[in-house]
């Protein structure tokens, strides 16, 4: 394996690697912990259909986007899902402290939201490409692979 592919691999993989395994793994040994966290955003029967979507959305996008298949379309799921989960549980407006205590709920909550809007970031660009010309690409072909483990791409001649 060359220094260039072992990049492509743990760049991909340090993406991904908060949903599989970690975020995964923690919904599936405590189940109902997750759901009691969902409950804060819908009743109980949605509450469990939300983080077994969730599980699928984690464990499905992120081996889709490590495997380099529908890589960017994956990117594009998971961009949303960081966006919805930080719109659901990461609402720093609502504990009411954050201007009066610099410990309070409110900025953990501030920073949380903040870092997966960034890491929603970090997967629109896997999405779209660091250019105009690529996200016209994506736009033409949404289901076609960034082939991230092509050693050919981006090579200048």
């Amino acid at each position: 394996m060359g220094l260039g592919l072992a990049i492509a691999i743990c760049v991909r993989l340090l993406l991904v690697l908060l949903f599989l395994p970690f975020s995964a793994l923690d919904k599936i040994l405590d189940f109902r912990g997750a759901v009691a966290q969902a409950r804060q955003a819908a009743p109980a029967g949605v509450a469990v259909a939300m983080i077994l979507a969730g599980l699928g959305v984690e464990v499905g996008m992120s081996s889709l986007i490590l495997a380099g298949v529908f890589d960017r379309a994956a990117a594009l799921v998971l961009a949303g899902y960081c966006v919805v989960t930080a719109l659901l549980w990461k609402q720093f407006w609502r504990p009411g402290d954050f201007w009066s205590n610099g410990a309070g709920k409110a900025r953990a909550l501030f920073w949380d939201f903040w870092k997966n809007l960034a890491l929603a970031g970090g997967f629109l660009l896997l999405t779209f490409g660091p250019s105009a010309g690529s996200a016209r690409s994506f736009i033409a072909h949404p289901l076609a692979s960034s082939r991230p483990y092509d050693l050919s791409a981006g090579v200048r001649r």
